[in-house]
């Protein structure tokens, strides 16, 4: 893509919307009027398994970037938007055991939007990553009604990240880590066969969501189970990391082993939803992460096995939407830079 060609010159004051990962930084600009400058993804390293100052510089590069790329005047930023990998506090100090990204002991307790604001001179607003695209599937769903609605969201990836949004905005609880829904133990009959042990995840729970849902749910717990039940499947030769990176591409082409841990991925959120469905009864239902990036007939089935799988009451299924969040690798800035611009609005 023509890089001249797919942006425009803010009118207006702006925001800016940082999505920090653990390869790459990705950066847009949103305008008073709720338009977004650039329409593409805009990446630079994100350089964090480099430490936190390292990180915070590239952050600072990604910036100024986006700023030159957009020909958007310093002097008409009013607030940066930030989000990284959880968990965080509600002002961005990653967790004093760190994070996703955040192993090294140098990022225990780092406080990264604190140290971003006194970088860049200017106001910074945190989520984490999860919490982000929800934020920006919610609104771009909704559009001006987004204030009146809620939506939960589920976000695939290497772990399982999500949100919570109420009201068009972000619910952040009193520690800054609702939303963690990855770790909501679920029910997990229906989900798991007779003969397939209880996945464990990361964290020391055990049939929590992220255990099945995720790429380390995959690598660790469902593969395994599946490849036993498969055993002259091409896979079972290849390292067992590998295979479970190479497995969406089987799924895409229909694939019965694939299928079978996808299903089990689907069903398990479909738990999850269930449980929201009870708790907040929520007017939408959103699914994004690497699911997302599948071809589009795959994403679809997987879409109507988290619907199928979510047992709703008659009055709510009625009412509610399930989708996909929208933008994919863009959802993650692009929410950030709404948190900003709802920040800047209300002040």
């Amino acid at each position: 893509m023509d890089q001249a060609e797919s942006v425009r010159t803010p009118s207006s004051w702006v925001v800016v919307g940082l999505d920090n990962g653990g390869t790459s930084n990705n950066a847009t600009v949103l305008d008073a009027t709720g338009q977004f400058l650039v329409d593409h993804l805009v990446e630079n390293p994100s350089r964090v398994l480099d430490g936190p100052e390292s990180a915070v510089e590239a952050l600072a590069d990604a910036f100024t970037g986006i700023l030159t790329l957009t020909r958007t005047p310093h002097s008409l930023v009013r607030a940066v938007g930030l989000d990284t990998p959880g968990p965080a506090s509600a002002n961005g100090v990653i967790s004093s055991k760190g994070a996703t990204n955040f192993n090294h002991v140098s990022w225990h307790g780092f406080d990264i939007r604190g140290a971003l604001e006194a970088r860049l001179g200017l106001p910074v607003v945190y989520n984490n990553d999860g919490n982000a695209a929800a934020l920006y599937a919610h609104h771009q769903h909704f559009g001006p009604a987004a204030a009146a609605n809620s939506s939960v969201s589920a976000i695939v990836g290497t772990g399982l990240g999500g949100g919570v949004v109420e009201a068009g905005a972000v619910i952040r609880g009193a520690a800054g880590m609702a939303g963690e829904l990855g770790h909501v133990q679920i029910p997990l009959h229906g989900v798991l066969e007779n003969d397939q042990p209880v996945p464990r995840c990361n964290c020391g729970f055990e049939g929590d969501v992220e255990s099945v849902a995720s790429l380390t749910g995959i690598k660790n717990n469902l593969l395994p189970y599946w490849l036993s039940r498969f055993p002259e499947h091409q896979l079972a030769g290849e390292p067992i990391g590998a295979a479970a990176k190479a497995l969406r591409g089987y799924a895409e082409k229909d694939d019965p082993l694939a299928l079978a841990v996808f299903a089990q991925q689907a069903k398990a959120i479909g738990k999850l939803f269930t449980i929201a469905a009870n708790f907040t009864d929520p007017a939408a239902y959103f699914l994004g992460g690497g699911v997302v990036e599948a071809a589009p007939h795959f994403r679809q089935w997987f879409l109507n096995t988290v619907r199928e799988s979510t047992d709703l009451r008659d009055e709510q299924k009625a009412v509610a939407t399930f989708a996909l969040v929208p933008d994919r690798d863009m959802a993650g800035s692009r929410g950030a830079a709404v948190a900003a611009l709802n920040t800047v609005i209300v002040k």
